[in-house]
């Protein structure tokens, strides 16, 4: 019995949709996220002298975001908004009293708060954390609470927990390098398996590690959230990579960070994962300037870490691997992004959970479409310094550091695809786009909703 063209290409469109589906199912994720790696710290982002041919590479076998951002300048709330899909002030994990979680902070993410990690773990995905959490570290605000299943790194920043008061550049001499002077804990689970840790080794293990977990759970689907603790204060880099950099020590740590990218991405293609693995490789927030050439670059990019600037915003994104389109992407997207994303490609519905401020960037990674992304609010602990809307950034207040504040009135403006740099404040020749911000800003201000502040209560 013949069968008509009609039913052919039905069953043939059927059968497509079905592939589609099954290989949507099946994408795994895994999260590279650095700490204090400023937007020029990196070969193609610009830095002459940083050699970084794997996070090159990755950017020409995927997609390079030039206006991708962070939703906070400082470590706690950047990652819980992450994790979230969430502004930090939503789940009280951004605060103007401590700006980030210290070794005596009473409390870290809520447990009301979902995250990545919970949401793709209840839909059969194995689900791990490696490296720097920085969301509490009492037992109950440890990742295996939050939808983990497992943990391997340090609870917070690596220059906490400090032994001594001998100041910083003294103990920077190359032939005494070494992490004795801060007893940060490596915790693995619930259990402090080394302390202190030996971070001269740490970016190394931190690698090697993930690549441990993906041969584990290969089989599955899973979610790896790689959070280096470097490049942030003090640095550290292991034999093969210490004195390798024309950069300095800060350049060899990126290397060594950058050699870790390639061997995972190594890995998921000697795995055959290559295709339904996405990497994401990322910054938390910019350069931490105050210590010089210990810090990073923020390329042409206004000021650093701390403040609400592009240079402490606006950071590296570089998206890798199942079907993502390969090119260069100068639309606005933020690490808000990924929890919706991640959701959206992987076909679990999330709409109904808490809300989010991501939107879904799917259609730009896979479809040469356009991001949704209209607006960026810049927070400042619990407060709302800047504002972006379309191509245009508005300054309410400015910060040259950690605490120098100025107020402005009326508000900067800036114009980011002329001007990235922020060099020219185009206000008072603009009123009129001025007084939209301002509306919009209006708007969102009377929509948010502050969750309690997290970070206040220090023992």
């Amino acid at each position: 019995m013949k069968i008509s063209i009609k039913i052919l290409l039905f069953l043939v469109i059927v059968f497509n949709y079905s592939c589609d589906k099954t290989e949507i199912d099946k994408y795994n994720y895994i999260v590279i996220f650095t700490d204090d790696m400023g937007y020029g710290d990196i070969g193609v982002y610009g830095h002459p002298t940083i050699n970084t041919p794997y996070l090159n590479k990755m950017s020409v076998e995927g997609q390079k975001w030039t206006q991708f951002y962070s939703a906070a300048s400082v470590c706690t709330p950047s990652r819980a908004a992450l994790l979230t899909g969430r502004l930090p002030v939503r789940s009280g994990m951004a605060s103007s009293v401590n700006r980030v979680l210290f070794p005596n902070s009473k409390f870290g993410i809520p447990k009301s708060e979902i995250l990545i990690a919970e949401k793709l773990k209840d839909h059969n995905y194995k689900t791990a954390i490696v490296g720097k959490w920085h969301l509490g570290h009492n037992d109950e605000f440890l990742p295996l609470n939050h939808g983990f299943d497992y943990y391997y790194g340090i609870p917070y920043s690596n220059d906490m927990d400090k032994i001594n008061n001998n100041p910083y550049w003294s103990e920077y001499d190359r032939d005494e390098l070494n992490s004795k002077s801060y007893n940060v804990p490596l915790i693995e689970n619930f259990k402090i398996i080394e302390r202190p840790a030996d971070q001269t080794t740490i970016t190394k293990r931190f690698s090697e590690k993930v690549i441990e977990l993906v041969n584990q759970y290969k089989e599955d689907n899973f979610f790896i959230y790689l959070a280096h603790s470097l490049p942030h204060i003090p640095l550290y880099a292991s034999d093969e990579f210490l004195g390798k950099s024309k950069r300095g020590l800060y350049g060899d740590v990126i290397e060594e960070i950058d050699f870790g990218v390639g061997q995972i991405l190594s890995e998921l293609k000697k795995l055959k994962l290559e295709k339904n693995t996405i990497v994401v490789f990322t910054s938390d927030n910019g350069p931490w300037l105050t210590y010089k050439t210990h810090g990073g670059s923020a390329g042409l990019l206004r000021n650093g870490k701390g403040t609400t600037w592009e240079g402490g915003m606006r950071v590296p994104a570089i998206f890798w691997g199942a079907g993502i389109v390969s090119k260069s992407v100068n639309e606005m997207g933020s690490t808000l992004d990924l929890y919706p994303t991640f959701m959206s490609i992987s076909n679990i519905s999330y709409k109904d959970d808490n809300k989010l401020d991501g939107v879904d960037l799917s259609e730009v990674l896979f479809n040469n479409g356009s991001s949704t992304r209209e607006i960026m609010p810049f927070y400042k602990g619990s407060e709302l310094y800047a504002f972006r809307y379309k191509n245009y950034k508005l300054h309410l207040k400015t910060s040259s550091g950690f605490n120098k504040v100025e107020t402005h009135d009326p508000p900067m403006l800036f114009d980011l695809e002329i001007d990235p740099s922020e060099k020219y404040n185009i206000a008072e020749n603009n009123p009129e786009m001025l007084k939209e911000i301002l509306k919009i800003i209006n708007l969102h201000k009377e929509k948010i909703i502050f969750g309690e502040d997290q970070l206040k209560s220090r023992d």
